[in-house]
């Protein structure tokens, strides 16, 4: 295939750019899960790698794509840089935890609630202006959430079903003070949470009993899929609007199980299927109101 060939494949309009972008991120996004289960490592170790390349893949590329510098945008960013970065490392460690504890597509579809518990968590604190669609669809999250955890009650499973509850509701509280301040270094957030948690988990964790192919998955999920993807999903909401970006990227919760069940055999259980179906609906339902709205 030809340059000019590749060339007319690209997508010439906003619309189009923003789409690709957040399905793109949310594809790569997907793959955490499985690099995650072919560390090889516990979930100590998972974290601290998954801290330790996504700090180094983050402040080089700040430092290469922006201007003022590393230090300049830490500066800039302020006190809400510190308290976000450290809610990411909350959500990145019970992510990553609850992943080595439950079924790839309970993490996924518990953590795909996360528009809603950032809304929730807008209206609590940030006293925005609530609806009765916000309202109904936390109820609706909450009972497809409760469906998939009911499924785990008298299963292994349950401790890693409430790690990814506390993985959405670290996320909510990430995503209201986000909101509060706009200006803050997304990828300064996420670099400082993963140099945080490279620092807390390096204690527990025992990098001398690595194996090559360990630091290379992890490398592989924490300098490229990860970071990338991440920030194509900040990219996407420059071309289309932030409900709509919110939406593609709903394709992940999709994408994992998927991965899950080809490579590793895990299918969901009903309870799974069930509640993944309610929150998904919800999420769906309630995102395209606020696209009519709007």
């Amino acid at each position: 295939m030809t340059v000019a060939q590749l060339g007319a494949l690209m997508p010439k309009s906003s619309i189009e750019k923003g789409v690709l972008a957040a399905l793109v991120g949310s594809l790569l996004i997907s793959f955490d899960p499985v690099f995650i289960r072919f560390s090889g490592t516990g979930g100590f170790d998972t974290a601290f790698l998954f801290g330790l390349f996504t700090a180094i893949s983050m402040s080089s590329v700040i430092q290469v794509t922006d201007q003022r510098g590393l230090i300049r945008v830490m500066k800039q960013s302020g006190w809400p840089l510190i308290i976000s970065s450290l809610l990411i490392v909350g959500s990145a460690s019970t992510f990553v935890l609850s992943v080595k504890h439950t079924d790839v597509s309970n993490t996924m579809i518990i953590m795909s609630g996360r528009p809603v518990t950032t809304a929730a968590f807008s209206w609590l604190y940030l006293r925005e202006k609530t609806s009765p669609a916000l309202l109904a669809a936390i109820v609706g999250v909450i009972i497809g959430m409760g469906i998939v955890v009911s499924g785990s009650l008298e299963s292994p499973h349950l401790l890693g079903d409430a790690l990814a509850l506390l993985t959405v509701i670290f996320l909510g509280l990430n995503g209201a003070l986000l909101r509060r301040y706009p200006k803050v270094s997304r990828m300064a957030v996420v670099g400082l949470a993963g140099f945080f948690m490279a620092l807390i988990m390096f204690f527990p964790a025992q990098p001398s009993s690595y194996t090559l192919s360990t630091w290379l998955i992890m490398g592989a999920m924490g300098l490229l899929s990860a970071p990338i993807g991440r920030v194509l999903n900040g990219v996407s909401v420059r071309y289309i609007p932030a409900a709509e970006a919110a939406l593609i990227t709903l394709s992940s919760t999709i994408f994992a199980p998927i991965w899950a069940f080809i490579i590793f055999r895990e299918a969901p259980t009903s309870a799974t299927l069930l509640g993944g179906a309610v929150v998904l609906a919800t999420i769906f339902g309630y995102i395209q109101w606020t696209r009519k709205r709007r």
